[in-house]
């Protein structure tokens, strides 16, 4: 059976937490990838930034719901939930938009636990990472639909 080391990408595109959002949906234009990892100046991983992130930036605020009792309101959605929601809405670089911790894989990850992951945890791109921690690849939906071909 195939591994992740058969099919993953090896030139990465990465992008750093303190890029410009504009710099991020250049990425994924210029490139057609639809997620990139989000890595330190020494190259670790510290999450994933999608497409559905960056829509999500532009989505329109949607007031949580609430009661009201004895003059005082009470949210029915947590506050960090909200403050989450608020921090993409107006984000200035990709660290206000990306998803972390990220979901990894290992170079011998089978190809069948590669889908299963991607479909349970519903994340399209996977990091690969080598045993000292470090990315040496990328996985993404279309890497797995490739080898259908």
């Amino acid at each position: 059976m195939k591994t992740a080391r058969d099919i993953m990408t090896e030139d990465v595109i990465t992008i750093q937490p303190n890029a410009p959002i504009r710099d991020l949906a250049k990425n994924f234009i210029e490139h057609n990838i639809s997620g990139v990892p989000v890595v330190d100046e020494n190259g670790r991983v510290l999450g994933i930034a999608t497409e559905s992130d960056l829509i999500f930036h532009s989505k329109r605020l949607k007031v949580p719901p609430f009661l009201t009792i004895l003059d005082s309101f009470i949210f029915l959605d947590s506050p960090e939930k909200m403050e989450r929601e608020l921090r993409k809405i107006a984000a200035a670089s990709v660290s206000d938009v990306y998803t972390s911790p990220p979901v990894t894989i290992t170079p011998d990850t089978p190809l069948d636990e590669i889908a299963s992951v991607m479909t349970e945890k519903q994340v399209h791109t996977l990091p690969v990472l080598d045993d000292t921690g470090m990315m040496i690849g990328i996985v993404g939906k279309k890497d797995i639909i490739r080898t259908i071909l």
